[in-house]
């Protein structure tokens, strides 16, 4: 590891242009655009490969909920052609193979260091640098430093604070930190607690495994069928002749893939036409809250897809007591849109145990099982926690991030209940740091390499621009990141996600202030926005002379 040399004095060492964490799809994608301009760069990543949240998730079911076509980088036509997916929703595994490819492709892991955890990084206002820590006591210095780690991260994998978890005498295992070498659950008893993404897409596959399956669920979910299916040869083929037109359309889209969305109201349509529309959606596979405008911002409209699901559920599960604890009552879509392979089906299972946990809650982990408020004791071999993560805030909170005059950014923004940044690339009062996919963008309203590449490749632009006009610092300005907030809220206001509970928000964490840091204009009117902002001088920022100690462009809006 490259290391300060104490015999030096700061001012006369840096070690790179740039420092990014993390070696997934945004730290891949920011190492290949610095590089490829010139700028000495070098990711460090806490694993052993390649892969980011990819690396990290292996567990039974994993896999992505936005169609794989799609679910790529789109920078490069070579790239888009040369790869061939397999299926309409990537397994983790093929997903693992494509980094790797990436990696391999564009010579990427030798400017990677593995096995490297950061623990955080400070700026050193004297020296307009930064100085970057990691857990073995060294450090490095950098004149930008970029966050790669995404919006959720293997660093805030959330496990609840149960009671006597350490006197447990089988195997617990999170989602998001699951075994590189698997988990042997044939003829276990396993207890599955959450049910969010990770926990609908493991609890079928852990079913068909298991002796005895218990579903700890607090939360009903509402879920919707993936229809994964092979891709016909013929069908790749045409997607890859297509490549340009598919790029524009999911860089100009709302959510980063070329949906179509519904322009009527759902209060327009009569029960049985918008049965019919649910029906042709449920039936073709994915989320369907796209198929009228307003099931997103109106409680009426919501209502109606909400007793749609309501129905399938009925429909699907045999016991009417069981279907009714499964019904959810928050308003669909505005928790993560989950999509299934037999989610509901598996409770129809003879070994399939769901438990109610939100009446009778989990009062201890005993040394052979869950134990519940009623008095039960469910014995289990193995504990699954499907319970996600500290989202959004928590993997930048995980770290020792101090921005001028010491500040930890947890600080600033109040533990999370005062986030402020400039349209999620940047705050104030750390200059030269940016932000992938930070709090405040679209992030993961949509499809998430394609905003991963709006942010990686507007940073690396405007680096090119401070590089040309000898520009020592970039900072975000306070009026800035607080208009932008400002509208931010505006926008999600006007939606139901502001009206519901949900990790996007915090509320999954105890204790963590209630903030919904998502962008929800859309991906393309988004893109356009940091465009127009950069072509105006990077307004909103404040940029420092190199050659000189004055500030010679202060950009408001």
């Amino acid at each position: 590891m490259t290391s300060i040399k104490k015999q030096l004095p700061l001012e006369e060492i840096t070690d790179f242009d740039a420092v990014v964490i993390g070696a997934g799809f945004s730290g891949l994608y920011m190492l290949h655009r610095l590089r490829e301009d010139g700028f000495t760069v070098r990711v460090y990543e806490k694993g052993d490969g390649v892969g980011g949240a990819w690396y990290w998730s292996r567990y039974p079911g994993a896999r992505c909920d936005s169609e794989s076509i799609y679910y790529n980088y789109t920078f490069s036509e070579e790239l888009y052609k040369e790869w061939t997916w397999t299926s309409r929703y990537p397994e983790q595994p093929e997903i693992l193979r494509y980094l790797n490819f990436v990696a391999e492709k564009l010579d990427l892991r030798r400017d990677i260091q593995f096995n490297t955890e950061i623990t955080g990084a400070h700026y050193i206002e004297e020296y307009n640098k930064w100085r970057i820590f990691f857990k073995d006591g060294s450090s490095v210095t950098a004149k930008y430093f970029i966050t790669g780690m995404g919006c959720i991260s293997v660093n805030a994998t959330n496990i609840p604070n149960f009671k006597g978890i350490e006197n447990f005498e089988g195997k617990w295992y999170h989602t998001g930190s699951w075994p590189h070498e698997g988990v042997d659950l044939q003829g276990k008893r396993v207890g599955v607690i959450g049910n969010g993404s990770s926990g609908v897409q493991t609890i079928p596959v852990v079913a068909e495994e298991a002796e005895q399956l218990y579903v700890f669920q607090r939360t009903p979910q509402y879920t919707t069928p993936a229809r994964n299916h092979p891709y016909d040869p013929q069908y790749i083929k045409q997607a890859k002749e297509n490549y340009h037109k598919m790029k524009k359309m999911v860089r100009e889209s709302m959510a980063g893939v070329p949906l179509q969305f519904g322009e009527g109201s759902a209060l327009e349509d009569t029960p049985e036409e918008r049965r019919n529309v649910y029906e042709t959606a449920w039936q073709k596979g994915g989320v369907i809250s796209y198929v009228y405008r307003d099931l997103l911002s109106s409680e009426e409209a919501n209502e109606t897809v909400n007793d749609f699901i309501r129905s399938k559920i009925r429909e699907t599960v045999k016991n009417p007591k069981v279907a009714q604890k499964l019904m959810p009552t928050y308003y669909y879509g505005t928790k993560r849109a989950v999509i299934d392979t037999n989610y509901y089906e598996t409770f129809n299972r003879d070994n399939v145990t769901l438990v109610d946990v939100k009446n009778a809650p989990i009062e201890e982990i005993a040394a052979k099982g869950v134990r519940t408020a009623d008095g039960e004791e469910y014995e289990l071999d193995i504990l699954i926690f499907a319970t996600g993560y500290d989202g959004m805030t928590g993997p930048l909170f995980k770290l020792d991030l101090r921005g001028k005059d010491g500040v930890l950014l947890k600080d600033k923004w109040d533990d999370g209940a005062q986030v402020r940044t400039h349209h999620g690339l940047a705050t104030a009062g750390f200059p030269n740091m940016f932000m992938i996919t930070g709090p405040q963008s679209p992030s993961v309203a949509g499809n998430m390499p394609i905003a991963i590449e709006q942010h990686v490749e507007w940073i690396s632009d405007c680096l090119n621009y401070l590089r040309e006009h000898d520009i020592k610092t970039i900072e975000a300005n306070v009026d800035a990141e607080e208009n932008w907030s400002q509208h931010c809220k505006a926008v999600s206001d006007e939606t139901l996600y502001s009206k519901s509970e949900s990790w996007y928000t915090g509320s999954n964490i105890e204790g963590k202030p209630s903030s919904f840091n998502i962008y929800l204009g859309g991906y393309g009117p988004y893109n356009q926005m940091i465009t127009d902002m950069a072509s105006k001088g990077y307004e909103g920022f404040t940029l420092r002379s190199y050659s000189e100690n004055i500030v010679i462009e202060e950009q408001s809006l």
